[in-house]
């Protein structure tokens, strides 16, 4: 009697993290009472996801499966991330697809702009995939995004979270000259570090961009974060606070590392919410005019409110140089 073999066609879904499938598991621990977060189900977080899928747009919120998408959404604060939602880098910490992006969106920027007015946003934080396969690394792209901002939301202050533009000449340049109000890029991690947790990247030039924001143009807001929890010594994170305070930093976040799936680094320790204040403390001593630091810290949480406590502080330390 013969067998009837039945073949499936179907594709087999593209892995996410292709460059990370070789790599052994990491078991991913169980998190501590402090980062325990609840599932979202307000109605606005509801109302917030549908207007990202209605016009087409990424948010960073969900690629790179962020803690506090439940208490943001439900207060209609979303960071977009635009130039699609494929990194051309392999960050041992990062969850957002990598591999070969698709061309840029033309339209993406007209698609912002529209969001961010139907949100009625005070503030909004744009952020970007790696694009190391563009010639300008995609600032061209965020410029157009600000400005698309600006025309419809003339109010709105403006956060950007961008990549390090690596190799890419003149890119700092365009994106400063459309004017952000806050320039966040973020060091990640300590630079003894980098070569296992963010390999594609150069510590000093992330350092040497939040430099050059400030000798551009003074008046933005620079921000820079770091994850806790990836193998760092405290001295090596004090460090990196005296970089950012000779790169005149404004703004500093901490917060902890989150494993996203096996293949990824291992969280190598939970600091405790005591720990964070004592590195809040070392940062407020060392000069930053905003530090948030705290398990569930991450770049665009409470960015509206943090916005308006750093505009509060540069207004203060101007008053007491007069």
């Amino acid at each position: 009697m013969s067998q009837r073999i039945t073949i499936d066609h179907r594709a087999a879904p593209a892995l996410r993290h292709p460059e990370k499938a070789h790599r052994p598991d990491n078991p991913i621990q169980r998190k501590p009472s402090w980062i325990r977060v609840k599932a979202p189900n307000h109605p606005v977080y509801h109302e917030t996801r549908a207007l990202m899928r209605e016009a087409g747009l990424v948010t960073v919120c969900e690629e790179a499966a962020c803690p506090n998408i439940g208490e943001c959404w439900s207060q209609r604060h979303a960071t977009m991330m635009i130039m699609g939602e494929i990194c051309t880098r392999a960050c041992a910490f990062c969850n957002v697809t990598t591999g070969l992006p698709k061309h840029l969106d033309a339209d993406e920027p007209r698609r912002v702009g529209e969001a961010v007015a139907k949100l009625g946003l005070k503030h909004v934080v744009i952020t970007s995939v790696d694009r190391d396969d563009l010639e300008d690394g995609g600032a061209e792209h965020f410029a157009r995004v600000i400005r698309a901002i600006r025309e419809t939301s003339p109010q709105t202050t403006i956060e950007i979270l961008t990549p390090d533009f690596l190799r890419k000449d003149g890119a700092l340049e365009v994106v400063v000259a459309a004017r952000p109000d806050v320039f966040n890029h973020n060091i990640e991690t300590v630079p003894r570090l980098y070569p296992t947790i963010r390999p594609g990247a150069r510590y000093y030039q992330s350092v040497r961009l939040l430099d050059g924001v400030k000798k551009l143009d003074p008046s933005i807001f620079t921000k820079s974060g770091l994850m806790l929890g990836l193998g760092e010594e405290r001295m090596e994170v004090s460090q990196v606070m005296d970089d950012f305070r000779i790169a005149d930093v404004d703004f500093l976040t901490l917060g902890q590392y989150l494993q996203p799936s096996a293949k990824h680094a291992a969280v190598e320790k939970f600091v405790t919410p005591d720990e964070f204040d004592g590195y809040a403390a070392a940062a407020r001593s060392k000069g930053f005019l905003q530090v948030s630091a705290s398990p569930l810290t991450r770049s665009s949480y409470h960015a509206d409110s943090d916005f308006a406590k750093l505009q509060a502080a540069r207004n203060s330390r101007l008053k007491e140089s007069l």
